[in-house]
């Protein structure tokens, strides 16, 4: 015997869509806590209480935060409080930035030029506030040579030392060894910019001052044989 399938029915009145918060007289705890209104203070009131001034204001009561002891609760419209929440999130959500994980690949036998190269990207990329994959690809037989991937790979993190922090060490996994880096806060690039001379700055900070010294001397030595 044959089925045939029945056309759907739809319902010619819209679903009606289940609210988030519960209001007014919903609200079932006894005492509720409430956000400071005109002359009503924050505190703790009973909700009869209080449904009775949400009234009287034109306004509704809000329960916020249901599992709160007793309940958070607001008051105000609520399509207002709908509106101003989806406004809310929309902020944070432009606010929050999504992390971007560059790739950088290396091989056993990199050469200067191509490592250069490919350290200037990187550092692009941790100024963009990406964080960065680079790995060092074994083929066949050079896997045998796993530690100048290491030495590659250490030398790429301390080459960019002052742009990203190092989140995992070089590791081999197959016939690749990976290292993994992390853009650097704002506040810890200040403090890298701030941060006391190098050895290398004070010797010629002094070379610079002893040089300054012996010009003093000499024309201090000439005015005298004048």
């Amino acid at each position: 015997m044959a089925h045939f399938k029945g056309k759907r029915r739809y319902s010619r009145f819209p679903q009606k869509k289940v609210r988030l918060h519960r209001l007014n007289e919903e609200i079932t705890a006894p005492e509720v806590r409430i956000n400071a209104v005109g002359e009503i203070e924050a505190g703790i009131y009973p909700t009869t209480q209080v449904i009775a001034w949400a009234k009287e204001m034109g306004v509704d009561l809000v329960e916020i935060v249901a599992k709160a002891q007793p309940p958070v609760c607001r008051l105000i419209e609520y399509q207002k409080f709908l509106y101003e929440k989806k406004k809310k999130d929309k902020e944070q959500k432009a606010k929050t930035v999504k992390q971007v994980l560059k790739e950088i690949r290396f091989g056993p036998n990199t050469d200067e030029h191509d490592f250069n190269f490919k350290l200037n990207h990187a550092k692009k990329f941790l100024e963009e506030g990406a964080k960065i994959k680079a790995y060092v690809h074994f083929k066949g037989r050079s896997i045998a040579y796993k530690e100048k991937g290491e030495v590659i790979l250490l030398r790429f993190a301390s080459e960019l030392e002052e742009f990203g922090k190092v989140e995992m060490l070089p590791k081999l996994e197959g016939n690749r060894m990976f290292l993994y880096m992390a853009p650097l806060s704002m506040k810890k690039k200040k403090k890298k910019t701030t941060s006391a001379p190098t050895v290398k700055e004070k010797k010629e900070k002094r070379e610079k001052e002893k040089e300054t010294e012996a010009k003093s001397e000499v024309e201090n030595e000439e005015s005298t044989d004048k």
